[in-house]
């Protein structure tokens, strides 16, 4: 795996993808119906990761400690959630297992995607877990902006991928930075940890 795209270690929250050197021509046209079943799936794990933040949110405020338990849950759906995320953007031909391990350290059972965590669970700031949402809101804008900039990187890509086989590696990258910031959004987001996640791509 030594062409792997690693991502910053500083964030308690990484994604390292280890890129093929070609993808079907054809993958660009079927990869997003052949991702249903995990996007069904993934719908019903985002309504459960929403309802563990709520919680983890009532419960940090009261004991200024985030259970364990609730920070492996967290960590399963965001690691579903990015293994899903590469597949229906055609980077890898890999159908990403149905794999639901409930462990801040990467089970491996994706051998193309790897996600990390190290959620905080004690000595939280109770202040700023409070008050999550509205400062989460710039990274948000940001976010929304980036977003629209990878739709039209991805739109590029599908025709690059469709006629060479290939990702062009700035713009695959591009793209996986973006979901790494995604990654610490959501880790900052949903209560893992209260250290604010950098604005930038890496």
């Amino acid at each position: 795996m030594a062409s792997m795209s690693p991502a910053s270690s500083a964030y308690p929250a990484t994604l390292t993808f280890d890129p093929p050197e070609k993808v079907a021509n054809w993958r660009p046209l079927v990869q997003w119906l052949l991702a249903i079943p995990h996007l069904v799936i993934l719908y019903f794990l985002r309504i459960l990761a929403q309802a563990v933040a709520f919680i983890s949110w009532l419960v940090i405020l009261f004991t200024g400690a985030l259970p364990e338990s609730l920070a492996n849950i967290q960590a399963m759906y965001l690691r579903y959630e990015m293994r899903v995320y590469t597949y229906v953007n055609f980077m890898r031909e890999e159908y990403p297992p149905f794999a639901f391990g409930t462990t801040p350290t990467d089970d491996g059972a994706d051998p193309r995607v790897r996600v990390d965590f190290r959620p905080q669970l004690t000595d939280r700031n109770r202040l700023t877990v409070a008050f999550r949402v509205i400062l989460a809101i710039p990274h948000l804008i940001a976010l929304a902006l980036l977003f629209i900039a990878a739709v039209v990187v991805e739109l590029i890509a599908f025709f690059a991928v469709l006629f060479t086989g290939r990702w062009p590696e700035g713009m695959r990258t591009f793209v996986l930075n973006v979901n790494r910031w995604y990654l610490r959004f959501q880790t900052y987001l949903f209560l893992l940890t209260d250290e604010y996640p950098p604005f930038a791509l890496e």
